[in-house]
C-alpha cells in the first residue's frame, strides 16, 4: 500500500513538471513618448487642432485635386458673382475662382509658416545652445545680438528685409526666420542652464565626450520640449505675418493665389461684395487656431511637472 501511495505521488509529481507553467500576465511597457502621445491625444482641443492642420496639409498637398477652376484663370464675363451659379464661393474683381484660389492659398500658407519657422528654429537652436552651455562672455554676446533683433517690430524688420531682397516667397522665408529666432534662443537658453549641470552631462564630460557631442546628443534632446511647444504656436503666427506682409503688398506676388492677397484685392469691395473677404479670413482663422490647438497641446504634454 505504502510502495502505492509513493508511485502515484511520484506520478503526480512527474505529471505536474511535464505540465507546461502558467504565463505570467504580460506588463505593458510604457514609453516616454507613448506617455506624451497619450496626454496629447487626451486633450480633445489638441485633437481639434490635428484634425485642422491635417486638412490644411492635405488641401495643400492635393490642391491641383481638390480645386475646381485654376486659380489664375480669369474670366471678365463672370466678375464679382456672388457664391452659387457654378462658383461656390464666388469670383473676384478679375472673375478668378474664390474656392480655388482659397484652396492653392493653402499651399503658401504652409510652405512659408513651416519653412519659416524652421529657419528660425536652426538659427536659434544654435545660438542658444551655445550661449547656454558656455555662458558667460559668450552668453552675454549672443544674448546682446538677440535683444538687437527683439528691438526690431516683426512686420517693420520684415518689410526692410523684403524690400532690399525683392517680393516672393524666399524672401518672406528669410525675413520672417530672422526676425523670430531670438524667442526660440532665449527658450533653448534657459532650459539648457538648468540641464548643462546634470549627472549624465558631466558623467559624458568626465568620458572625454567632445563639446559638440554633448550638445547635440544629451544638451539639446533634454531641453527641446518648449522649443517644439512654441514652433508649433509659432507656424500659426508665421501665417499670419506672412498673410499682412501680402495684404500691405510687399509680400508674394499680387497675381499670386494666396489669402493676404485675396483680402488685400477684397478692400474696395467693404459692404458691397463681403464674401471677398470673409472666405479668406475665415481660412486664416481656422488655420491658426489648428496650431495654437497643437501647440498648446504639445506643451502640456511635454511638461515636465506632469511626468
Amino acid at each position: 500500500m505504502t510502495e502505492l501511495t509513493k508511485s502515484t505521488a511520484e506520478a503526480g509529481t512527474a505529471q505536474k513538471a511535464a505540465a507546461p507553467a502558467e504565463a505570467e500576465p504580460a506588463i505593458a511597457r510604457v514609453t516616454q513618448w507613448g506617455e506624451i502621445r497619450h496626454r496629447f491625444l487626451a486633450n480633445k482641443l489638441a485633437v481639434v487642432g490635428l484634425v485642422l492642420v491635417g486638412l490644411l496639409f492635405l488641401t495643400a498637398a492635393f490642391a491641383p485635386l481638390l480645386a475646381p477652376f485654376d486659380p489664375l484663370a480669369q474670366d471678365l464675363n463672370n466678375t464679382l458673382q456672388s457664391p452659387g451659379n457654378g462658383h461656390l464661393l464666388g469670383t473676384d474683381a478679375l472673375g478668378r475662382d474664390q474656392l480655388s484660389r482659397i484652396i492653392y492659398g493653402a499651399r503658401i500658407a504652409v510652405v512659408i509658416g513651416l519653412a519659416s519657422i524652421f529657419l528660425a528654429c536652426l538659427i536659434g537652436m544654435i545660438v542658444g545652445s551655445l550661449a547656454g552651455y558656455f555662458g558667460k562672455a559668450t552668453d552675454s554676446v549672443l544674448m546682446r545680438i538677440a535683444d538687437v533683433f527683439f528691438a526690431f517690430p516683426l512686420l517693420i524688420g520684415a518689410i526692410v528685409i523684403i524690400i532690399a531682397m525683392g517680393r516672393g516667397v524666399a524672401p518672406v522665408i528669410i525675413s520672417l526666420g530672422i526676425f523670430t529666432w531670438p524667442t526660440v534662443s532665449r527658450l533653448l537658453r534657459s532650459s539648457i542652464l538648468s540641464v548643462r549641470e546634470a549627472d549624465f552631462v558631466l558623467a559624458a564630460r568626465a568620458l572625454g565626450a567632445s563639446t559638440s557631442r554633448i550638445i547635440i546628443r544629451h544638451i539639446i534632446p533634454n531641453s527641446i520640449a518648449a522649443v517644439m511647444a512654441y514652433a508649433a504656436f509659432s507656424v500659426g503666427s508665421a501665417i499670419v505675418a506672412e498673410a499682412a506682409l501680402s495684404f500691405l503688398g510687399v509680400g508674394v506676388s499680387p497675381e499670386v493665389a494666396e489669402w493676404g492677397n485675396m483680402l488685400a484685392s477684397a478692400r474696395d469691395f467693404l459692404g458691397v461684395k463681403d464674401y471677398l473677404w470673409v472666405y479668406p479670413s475665415i481660412a486664416v482663422v481656422l488655420t491658426v487656431l489648428g496650431f495654437v490647438f497643437v501647440g498648446d497641446g504639445l506643451r502640456d504634454a511635454l511638461d515636465p511637472k506632469l511626468r
